[in-house]
């Protein structure tokens, strides 16, 4: 376990910092793809916009990022913990865990967020303090580390999906089609071959998709594909028709149309805009 992953978080598999003590190095570094993220406030307002203004008030808010993501969350200056870690910290064969952890980060969209009342943030911060105390430790142990990082996950699950059914045979298909995304997403682009995988028929798994997303299968691999090129737009120095073959794209022309069309603005507009907010924005998680 690296302690300490200020400048290379390719080696690390679990990042712990206060929010006032995150250096820019972790924000600039790469490998934060990889990682899911817990940003925690304590006794902050919220970062993002809320439809109710009475729950604009300081208070303890947990934003839950899923890896890969484009996300623009400007934390500057806030109070709080800083919670990062890879896929595998957590137990591959406990397929129930990680549907609902998949769940709660909202796996689909940037990110989710939760507030936290009293009780909670106070159970919460008890398991926190004996993570960051092992975390803390010269010799700090693999194995606990892994069993707190559950507790902890367990807990926010508790808090975020009261409702959650555990034996709902179409989230089980809908966490399986997205293991299989994740995997394929940048060479086969055919649904056929999804459900292929997942022994059943295509018109199903869109049912599915649709019941569970609001989306067609072809729609949520677009969407995981446009989600790749920004991160690449934002996060490497490779040019967009580099970007575009990596993709699976033949040309650079055909990837700027299909840009366009998913999102409203060209890469190229995309990649100013971005450039833009960084250089405005000091400090933000994007």
């Amino acid at each position: 376990m690296n302690q300490n992953p200020i400048s290379n978080l390719e080696k690390s598999l679990l990042y712990i910092r206060n929010l006032n003590n995150c250096p820019p190095s972790y924000l600039n570094d790469p490998g934060r793809k990889d990682f899911f993220e817990i940003v925690w406030l304590k006794n902050e307002d919220p970062l993002h916009g809320i439809s109710d203004p009475a729950l604009g008030i300081k208070g303890d808010w947990i934003y839950l990022i899923p890896p890969y993501r484009v996300h623009q969350l400007n934390k500057a200056g806030k109070n709080g913990e800083l919670i990062s870690f890879k896929r595998s910290m957590l137990e591959e064969e406990d397929k129930d865990f990680l549907l609902d952890l998949f769940r709660i980060f909202n796996v689909q969209g940037e990110f989710s967020c939760l507030r936290l009342d009293e009780a909670s943030s106070k159970e919460l911060g008890d398991i926190y303090h004996i993570i960051e105390t092992e975390y803390n430790r010269e010799s700090n142990s693999f194995v606990m580390l892994k069993a707190l990082l559950k507790v902890f996950l367990l807990k926010l699950i508790s808090v975020k999906e009261h409702e959650f059914t555990h034996h709902d045979i179409h989230q089980k298909r809908l966490y399986e089609f997205l293991m299989l995304l994740e995997s394929n997403f940048q060479t086969v682009t055919n649904i056929d071959f999804y459900a292929g995988k997942l022994g059943i028929s295509s018109k199903r798994l869109n049912q599915i998709l649709k019941e569970k997303l609001n989306k067609t299968g072809t729609q949520i691999i677009h969407d995981r594909i446009i989600l790749e090129a920004k991160r690449k737009i934002i996060h490497s120095e490779v040019t967009i028709k580099e970007i575009a073959y990596d993709l699976g794209f033949t040309d650079r022309p055909y990837f700027s149309r299909f840009f366009k069309k998913q999102t409203g603005e060209t890469p190229e507009e995309f990649q100013k805009k971005a450039r833009a907010h960084i250089e405005s924005k000091f400090n933000t998680l994007i």
